[in-house]
């Protein structure tokens, strides 16, 4: 009796993770989270570039960075995100631009988790404004970046090129080569 349970258990469990590996591996979510995050990525990059004065400080209250890279960083990582989210919500070098959002959210990640963690000290992250009188984030700003930090993986993963910009000019251009 006990095993005729334990076996029907088993197989539930197998059917709930091959159902999470279709989803995590199907074409669909993984345009669904690049679109996500290349929208993610546009909205935070726009008021870093329009202050990036503000934007180096909050850089340098992290106190990761030596002084003389905080404004090379507040000049070009919000091109650099934003960049990389017109790309990926426009499909186009879709694997480059989820590396390097990936690279860009562990750093982020890792960086919070040092002061948050190790440090005690809770930071205006800068993620979306560089308004210094902002709430301040712990926590739940490593949650978040690990949420994202998957999605970005998935779509590095597994993604079919479904929805991209060079596979419509693509269809277009087989199109009006059949006539």
């Amino acid at each position: 009796m006990e095993k005729r349970r334990f076996a029907h258990g088993e197989r539930v469990l197998s059917c709930f993770m091959k159902l999470l590996k279709d989803i995590f591996t199907d074409k669909y979510t993984a345009f669904v989270f690049r679109v996500v995050l290349g929208m993610v990525f546009v909205y935070a990059s726009l008021d870093k570039i329009t202050h990036p004065q503000d934007f180096s400080q909050i850089i340098y209250n992290y106190k990761i960075l030596p002084s003389f890279l905080v404004n090379i960083f507040a000049i070009t990582l919000p091109w650099v995100e934003l960049i990389c989210g017109l790309f990926l919500i426009g499909g186009i070098f879709i694997e480059s631009s989820s590396l390097l959002i990936f690279v860009l959210l562990f750093t982020f990640m890792i960086a919070t988790s040092f002061n948050v963690f190790i440090r005690g000290i809770d930071i205006q992250c800068g993620c979306f404004t560089t308004s210094l009188t902002a709430k301040k984030q712990g926590a739940e700003l490593v949650i978040r970046d690990i949420l994202f930090l998957l999605m970005s993986l998935q779509v590095l993963l597994f993604n079919r090129n479904f929805a991209t910009l060079p596979g419509f000019y693509q269809r277009i251009l087989y199109r009006w080569l059949l006539k």
